[in-house]
């Protein structure tokens, strides 16, 4: 059984009105888990705008680009997801791609408490902006990109761990 959190949830059910959820995060790189998050938002939206996140001046694992090629590809036969990348504020994302709520994710209790703060301070920001929090469902909860990073850079096989027919080395190559 999975299990939604909404916070303030008002502005989504306009008649004739699309409803767009953004669901942000840096995604380096998406995983099972990250994948199970977008099926559970879709059941609530007509679509999800994937949306990365990324600071210049950090190097991930993968390039920008490449999580983008990679994220597009898992849904490629799905037009209600769309991905994007920006700079900005979550926020200002958010309204730039007309989304009404923002998905967000809990595996734990410390995930919960720290996704919270962040639904209250948007809140206080956007106060059009709703928060779902997504409960990760049990089968993905101990995958995160972290575990996938660190099983990489001890050469174990993370291809598991991934979206079906994904593969890290493929994007790997594209961030060269």
């Amino acid at each position: 059984m999975n299990y939604l959190f909404l916070l303030s949830l008002q502005t989504i059910y306009y008649i004739g009105m699309q409803r767009v959820a953004i669901f942000p995060g840096s995604f380096d790189p998406f995983t099972r888990g990250h994948a199970a998050v977008v099926e559970e938002a879709l059941k609530l939206f007509d679509k999800v705008v994937v949306a990365i996140g990324y600071n210049t001046q950090k190097r991930g694992l993968l390039s920008v680009e490449a999580r983008k090629a990679l994220i597009e590809r898992v849904y490629s036969d799905d037009p209600r997801v769309e991905v994007t990348a920006y700079t900005s504020l979550t926020g200002d994302e958010a309204r730039r791609v007309g989304a009404v709520a923002m998905i967000r994710s809990v595996r734990n209790v410390t995930d919960f408490d720290y996704e919270r703060t962040i639904a209250n301070a948007n809140r206080s920001i956007y106060g059009d902006l709703s928060t779902v929090i997504v409960l990760v469902p049990v089968e993905v909860e101990h995958i995160s990109s972290s575990l996938v990073r660190e099983l990489h850079a001890f050469g174990r096989d993370t291809d598991a761990l991934l979206p079906e027919g994904i593969r890290l080395e493929e994007y790997l190559n594209l961030s060269k």
